[in-house]
Parts: structure tokens; C-alpha cells; sequence
């Protein structure tokens, strides 16, 4: 892969639609029969938590191929303080560019652009095993817990990482999902509709039914 070969820029406006069919082929069957994560998108950019100097698009020789965007939230810290981070995603490459190290690329450079304009830390729910690479450790090591998990429940999809070293120190709290994220099914399906017709699969691995 020639990395001279990508350019990563914001989103325009123009190409809404574009990225949101991008985002959707990426994920269509991936964790559950079709996918949300188009119609996310296109609620979250007009959500106040949405950081529009985050929001990156990736072109391969003058080809959408990814994208990627974050929000503001907080951890509701144990001594009661809000302590202000972002979250992230959705992220994407298209699906027959995946495992080819452009998601990386994306991802790195997404990190030090939000280190750039001040933020400490990002937490999201992933796998560790792309998102360690780029400096992500389980969140529950930074002594922070997903809201709504039950004790002793499964956390290793939350992760962080401090963009500013020691951002965390001496936190414990909760750590909250924006409300842009839930999305109801019937509105999704309203806006599939707007889309090419794909077939909806239920296949061996997906998280939900």
C-alpha cells in the first residue's frame, strides 16, 4: 500500500449521502441483520455533542474509501465531577479494502488531530485487537465503567485511550454514551427505504438479532 496515495479531509456537506451509503455497505450484516450505523451518522451530525473539526472522510486515489467521526460526552466521576471526553464512530473502510491498513491510517491520524485540539481521552466499544494498536487498553483500567453493564459483566468491548498522559489519573466513574447513538428500528428502516435494496441476513458471529 502507498500511503502517498490517501488523503484524508474533512467531510463535506455535498457528500452526505455518499458516506452514509459508504457507511452502510461497511456494515450491512456485520452485527446484525442489515445495519444502523448509516442513519446514526446522519442524526449525529446534527447533534450538538458532534465535533465537526473531527469529522474526516478518506479518498484513495479520488475514491471515498472511509471515514470517521466523534462526539463530545463525559464520565460521571465517582467524586461527582463530569470529566469531559469524546467518543467515536462510526468508523469505516470499505469492505473490499478492509484488513489492508487503511483503517489504521484513519485511525491514528483521527487521534492526533483530536490530541491537537486539546482533548484527553476517547472512549467507544471496539475490538482490542484492531483498536490496541493505536493505543486503546481496556477502559476498565483506567478505573472506568460502562453505564448500564451489570458488576462482573463482559467489559472488554469498552476501551480508552488518553490523549493527553494522565488525563484519567486518580478518575473512577461512569462513562456515558450520547443519546444521539440510539436510534429507534422503525427510523431506520423510514430511511433505508432512501437507499439501493439490499438483502438483510442473519449470519454467524452478529452481536444483535
Amino acid at each position: 500500500m502507498n500511503t502517498n496515495d490517501v488523503i484524508i479531509r474533512y467531510e463535506e456537506k455535498g457528500e452526505y449521502r455518499e458516506v452514509e451509503n459508504l457507511v452502510r455497505e461497511s456494515f450491512w450484516n456485520v452485527y446484525r441483520p442489515g445495519c444502523s450505523e448509516h442513519y446514526v451518522i446522519h442524526v449525529l451530525r446534527d447533534d450538538p455533542a458532534f465535533v465537526k473539526e473531527l469529522d474526516f472522510v478518506m479518498e484513495l486515489d479520488g475514491v471515498l474509501i472511509g471515514q470517521n467521526m466523534f462526539m463530545k460526552t463525559v464520565i460521571n466521576a465517582d467524586d461527582g465531577r463530569d470529566i469531559d471526553v469524546l467518543t467515536m464512530g462510526p468508523i469505516c473502510i470499505a469492505p473490499e479494502l478492509k484488513r489492508k491498513g487503511y483503517g489504521k491510517i484513519l485511525l491514528d491520524y483521527s487521534l492526533e488531530k483530536a490530541a491537537e485540539l486539546g482533548f484527553g481521552a476517547v472512549l467507544f466499544e471496539g475490538n482490542i485487537d484492531f483498536y490496541g494498536k493505536s493505543g486503546f487498553d481496556y477502559a476498565r483500567k483506567f478505573g472506568i465503567r460502562y453505564h448500564d453493564l451489570p458488576e462482573g459483566a463482559d467489559d472488554s468491548f469498552f476501551l480508552c485511550t488518553e490523549l493527553i498522559p494522565g488525563y484519567l489519573d486518580e478518575i473512577t466513574g461512569v462513562y456515558q454514551t450520547p443519546q444521539g447513538y440510539y436510534v429507534k428500528d422503525a427510523d431506520v428502516e423510514e430511511f433505508d427505504k432512501e437507499f439501493p435494496a439490499k438483502e438483510k441476513l442473519k449470519l454467524p458471529g452478529q452481536i444483535f438479532d
